[in-house]
């Protein structure tokens, strides 16, 4: 892994740096909603998902559901963070049209979950090599989530859906350690792995159970390190907040656009202002929402209808012993016990499937030609044709099967390919296809010779060249190839070769 550098923006007069800090809204995996025994049930008809309590009729009163404390907890323990004994819920006052009570079941002075820390794998991209860095973690707490307005039904009326009103949302806060949207992806990324891991968040991102809003400001270099020796945010910019992220793309492509945005107008002599802006991806551009508020705006203050939260050691004990292995646990355990790179690795245990799918596909083979297969070949497929991995042609096991051909010399890694392309057209297991077309290696060492006799006799120019600069060897080693059809063992066509040639 290389070192991180700053992730620089050349502006009309001189340089500028991205910090940015992120908070995650990720739904937590329950059957009932926070306050309520509601369900959850994604895609049921408008309203309803919602009970007394949900639509704010007068004298309801909310009812905490243990099961989402839990999963908080669950959370905040993958997260490394302190879990609070004590905590307590609040009202966050405003008003929007789709939140029936006029204010918000939050937590504020008194999270359930405290600071943390994790380390974010960022990958290579534009040349770039891949590196980590760590994030601070400054809290998680829960919170209710509110309803939907729907504006494109009628072009007079808005329609309000109150299915997801109460739904039990986790908010992760990071502290500002993140500096470009390179990072700001690769930090939600790991997140979400950990959520899904954990089983207390499906992570579906086009669902809306997992987005980020993104807190944008650009300073000049060396402001950011006077801010962490100093905990001064007058070193940073006035930040942005860009609204309900929900798309790894996107988030990149609208950090790059706010950062160059607020710098054109402190190069213009203007000033920025403190505002929620929502992205626009067919403009590819960011736009005023709202201006933010601060904390007093919403006028918190301890919900009157809820006891403050308080849970044993003991609980929180019995819940980390149930943990499940969680990406960095996993990634560490597949470079040990198969010997792959950090990188893929990195790559293969993204989420629980394909992590899953590997270790199907390297029991008992070539671990390591096991991972470029699957995160070459078969990723490769799926990325070109816009396939999720429980939609691919080819199983674990039949990639396995694969595998195992090249690993005993049946095939080569050339003739793999060809099979495996016609694994894909549906042609198949491996072995099957093979055995069809006659695609097995030629191993047989006097067919080989014979063809390698005749290479070389008819290229005596070559042989001498390559007797000068052996490196050319290869040129020999792909006319065999050609001549046997591709079937000739290559590592024995390579020692027959340099015993023919004195090489």
């Amino acid at each position: 892994m290389s070192a991180r550098t700053p992730y620089v923006i050349k502006g009309d007069t001189g340089d500028w740096e991205v910090v940015m800090g992120l908070e995650i809204h990720a739904q937590v995996a329950s059957n009932a909603k926070l306050f309520s025994g509601a369900s959850t049930e994604f895609g049921a008809d408008p309203n309803c998902n919602v009970s007394l309590v949900d639509a704010a009729m007068p004298g309801m009163l909310p009812v905490i559901n243990r099961k989402c404390v839990e999963q908080a907890v669950r959370t905040g323990l993958g997260l490394k963070a302190e879990i609070n004994l004590y905590s307590r819920f609040d009202r966050k006052n405003y008003f929007y049209p789709d939140l029936p009570q006029g204010y918000q079941i939050s937590q504020f002075a008194h999270p359930i979950v405290g600071e943390g820390e994790i380390d974010v794998d960022v990958e290579p991209a534009h040349g770039g090599e891949a590196y980590s860095f760590p994030c601070r973690i400054e809290r998680l707490h829960l919170e209710q989530d509110a309803g939907k307005s729907i504006h494109d039904m009628d072009p007079n009326s808005t329609y309000v859906d109150l299915n997801r009103s109460g739904v039990a949302l986790m908010e992760i806060v990071s502290k500002p350690d993140v500096r470009s949207p390179a990072e700001a992806a690769a930090y939600v990324k790991k997140i979400r792995a950990i959520v899904i891991a954990l089983g207390t968040c499906d992570g579906d991102m086009d669902k809306g159970n997992l987005r980020a809003d993104v807190n944008v400001s650009v300073c000049r270099p060396g402001q950011y390190e006077k801010f962490r020796e100093t905990g001064d945010f007058g070193h940073l910019g006035t930040r942005c907040e860009l609204k309900n992220m929900n798309s790894f793309r996107f988030i990149q492509q609208a950090i790059e656009y706010e950062a160059r945005r607020q710098i054109e107008i402190i190069e213009g002599g203007g000033t920025v202002d403190q505002e929620t802006r929502l992205f626009d991806p067919v403009k590819v551009e960011t736009r005023s929402m709202r201006s933010k508020e601060d904390a007093h705006d919403y006028r918190y203050f301890p919900d009157p209808d809820l006891l403050p939260l308080e849970i044993e050691q003991a609980w929180i004990d019995e819940i980390k012993a149930s943990l499940p292995e969680l990406p960095d646990q996993k990634r560490a355990r597949f470079e040990s016990e198969y010997g792959i790179s950090h990188y893929d690795a990195g790559v293969l245990i993204a989420d629980a499937d394909k992590a899953a799918y590997f270790e199907t596909v390297a029991k008992g083979r070539d671990a390591k030609l096991a991972a470029n297969w699957v995160t070459q070949e078969l990723f490769g497929y799926l990325n070109k044709e816009g396939l999720e991995l429980g939609d691919s042609p080819v199983s674990a096991d039949a990639l396995g099967g694969l595998i195992a051909l090249i690993s005993d010399d049946t095939i080569s890694g050339k003739i793999a390919k060809d099979v495996f392309a016609r694994m894909i057209a549906g042609e198949g297991e491996a072995a099957a296809i093979v055995e069809k077309h006659g695609l097995k290696q030629v191993t047989d060492t006097g067919a080989i010779e014979k063809v390698v006799d005749e290479i070389i006799a008819a290229n005596p120019e070559q042989v001498e060249k390559v007797k000068e600069k052996p490196q050319t060897l290869g040129w020999f080693v792909g006319q065999v190839m050609k001549a046997s059809g591709g079937k000739a063992n290559p590592k024995a066509v390579n020692e027959i070769l340099k015993a023919k040639l004195g090489l």
